[in-house]
């Protein structure tokens, strides 16, 4: 494959995903990863992509939503964590899925499961998952945010309350080992603390930044998980009080 080809490969495989690591591109185009930095050098330099920390991803509009700006943060960790979340995931299963960097990688990591029913108050979840493998997608209504494209509100909260799903699948802001788990947006933390009542297991998807951090608003206690999956085990700590509340904790192995 020669060097312009190949560059219009990785362009493509961006565009389909909006943000891809390094070992990713090699794996797909069976080349090295020094190659594929050497090709991707041309395209940063061309402006067609723009290389973030662990990978790449698409240059940033100034009207682009801010989810699409955290999803190229930390790809290596969030990957790692989605396609570890997507292992608890059986095909057949019902999943409330809500709106965040982590949950929009977890979306990507479960299209390959089977006859899901996902019920979401986020536009990137629903796209990523509709109309493929059999999936029935159920998605919250109202006015969507503008840094999100994500429904929130009383009216959001109404749709949820008419599910009860197996699972459920939540990024957060902060997680405390006395307060729990917090968001920045008071509508975020209700629209949670709604999905944790219709859901048997409730799992959090976080990176490692998250870890002893607090924020605007609590969205639950350590009691109410069943299931943290980050990257890095946390502190003594807020490890001995993830134990006493009974969460299961399961880490990624990503490429450090």
């Amino acid at each position: 494959m020669n060097k312009s080809v190949r560059q219009s490969e990785i362009f493509k495989i961006v565009k389909q995903h909006q943000t891809c690591t390094i070992s990713e591109l090699a794996e797909q185009l069976n080349v090295s990863g020094e190659t594929i930095r050497r090709n991707v050098k041309r395209l940063v330099d061309e402006g067609l992509v723009l290389k973030v920390h662990g990978g790449i991803t698409l240059p940033f509009l100034e009207n682009e939503p801010p989810l699409l700006k955290r999803m190229a943060t930390q790809i290596e960790e969030k990957k790692a964590i989605a396609k570890l979340v997507a292992t608890q995931i059986e095909d057949g299963d019902s999943v409330i899925i809500d709106s965040g960097s982590t949950t929009a990688y977890v979306a990507q990591a479960l299209k390959n499961h089977h006859h899901l029913t996902i019920i979401t108050n986020s536009s990137y979840v629903a796209n990523q998952l509709v109309s493929s493998n059999g999936n029935r997608v159920f998605m919250a209504g109202g006015e969507l945010s503008d840094h999100d494209a994500a429904a929130y509100g009383p009216s959001a909260i109404e749709f949820i309350s008419n599910f009860e799903a197996k699972k459920a699948i939540l990024s957060i802001s902060a997680l405390h080992k006395t307060k729990g788990c917090m968001d920045h947006q008071l509508s975020e933390a209700e629209l949670s603390r709604t999905i944790i009542k219709k859901a048997e297991t409730v799992i959090v998807a976080t990176d490692s930044s998250k870890f002893g951090r607090t924020s605007l608003t609590k969205v639950c206690d350590l009691e109410q998980l069943d299931l943290l999956v980050t990257e890095k085990e946390p502190n003594k700590d807020l490890l001995y009080k993830l134990t006493k509340a009974k969460v299961e904790l399961l880490v990624a192995d990503y490429a450090r």
